[in-house]
């Protein structure tokens, strides 16, 4: 699979621009601000229907337009696909495959796979719980569409019994009957969800470790651990021994919800511990496996971009990376950087087929 043609229009301050890709290596070359970041942003845009960067989807709009549209061709099993992704403000987003609109945005994760290895991901190591999470389910979305919207429903009921909790709370009122309904179903989805990322997470810790020492050449040990209420005993029994905690508070504080990665590095949390460089070296090896992980089980290799990567690394860590990926006959590879001749240097050593795009203001 590899994307052949981009078309913008509004999308941040790309105001109107037209791409014909390379199906191996594109490089985007230019000053920062001109945009670079914001076309990768783009296609992964295509992939999961939202931003990488931006969570509010009316911030991706041009501000002297009033609506945007990201149009892509892939050539994906010898046919190709056409995706349509626009949004106009006071209206609803609207994603079309081949002409046709989706009913629910969620089917349409996972048919085109894309990694993405940015400077943001330090977020990874220096935010709260939430942002890991939400790395574990878009691995697993792109490859299990199923727990995708096992874990839509679990969200909105989570939302409903806080709602409910808050209710109470506001009218000085309790009914337990009405809320172990909803504990009932939380136990339910909850009890999935745990068991697919269990099971994800013993696939994926090898080849994250795998990926790690290739990268940092088995100077160092890391690890990836999972943490996760259930691991003491079910959703059910859970919301039972702190519901009073939750009628305080007025929302569900136990659950998959809370689940956490923690990262470390010999022994200890990379967060306090590891070096700027091992940092950045983890995080790499995080996106390499997910790459690999998502490729193994759906047969197909994601698209991989990488955002100023050589922010994160030197230049010969940069090849040792591009050459890495090439030996796993990689797909398609979008580079961003503010040096043109130094990318290309690079890439002209990986013996692949490779655009240059000048990116201007």
């Amino acid at each position: 699979m590899h994307l052949t043609k981009l078309n913008l229009l509004n999308f941040k301050n790309l105001t109107s621009v037209q791409f014909e890709f390379d199906a191996k290596i594109n490089c985007l070359v230019g000053a920062n601000g001109v945009g670079k970041t914001n076309i990768l942003d783009a296609i992964y845009y295509l992939s999961f229907t939202k931003s990488y960067f931006n969570p509010s989807a009316l911030q991706i709009i041009n501000h002297k337009a009033d609506f945007f549209v990201i149009e892509g061709t892939y050539k994906k099993q010898n046919q190709d696909e056409q995706i349509v992704c626009s949004l106009k403000k006071g209206l609803k987003k609207i994603v079309k495959r081949n002409g046709k609109i989706y009913d629910k945005l969620q089917d349409h994760i996972g048919l085109l796979p894309v990694v993405m290895i940015s400077p943001a991901d330090r977020d990874l190591i220096s935010e709260g719980s939430e942002i890991r999470r939400k790395f574990i389910d878009s691995v697993i979305s792109q490859s299990d569409s199923a727990y995708l919207k096992t874990l839509i429903h679990y969200n909105k009921i989570l939302s409903q019994r806080n709602h409910l909790l808050k209710y109470f709370a506001a009218n000085h009122s309790f009914d337990p009957l009405n809320l172990e309904v909803y504990d009932d179903k939380l136990d339910e989805l909850g009890g999935v969800i745990y068991r697919k990322r269990q099971a994800f997470l013993q696939i994926f810790i090898p080849i994250f470790k795998s990926r790690y020492g290739l990268i940092a050449n088995y100077k160092e040990t890391v690890d990836l651990e999972y943490q996760s209420d259930l691991e003491k005993d079910s959703t059910k029994q859970l919301l039972k021994e702190n519901l009073a905690k939750d009628r305080l508070l007025q929302f569900t504080t136990v659950g998959i919800h809370k689940d956490d990665l923690e990262f470390k590095i010999g022994g200890f949390p990379i967060k306090k511990y590891g070096s700027q460089g091992q940092q950045k070296s983890y995080l790499i090896a995080l996106k390499l496996a997910q790459f690999e992980f998502i490729k193994s089980i759906t047969n197909d290799a994601p698209i991989l971009l990488l955002d100023d990567i050589f922010d994160k690394l030197d230049e010969n860590r940069v090849l040792q990376l591009i050459s890495l990926v090439n030996q796993d006959n990689f797909g398609q590879l979008f580079i961003s950087d503010t040096h043109a001749e130094r990318t290309e240097n690079v890439v002209k050593q990986i013996n692949q087929s490779y655009k240059m795009f000048k990116i201007t203001e």
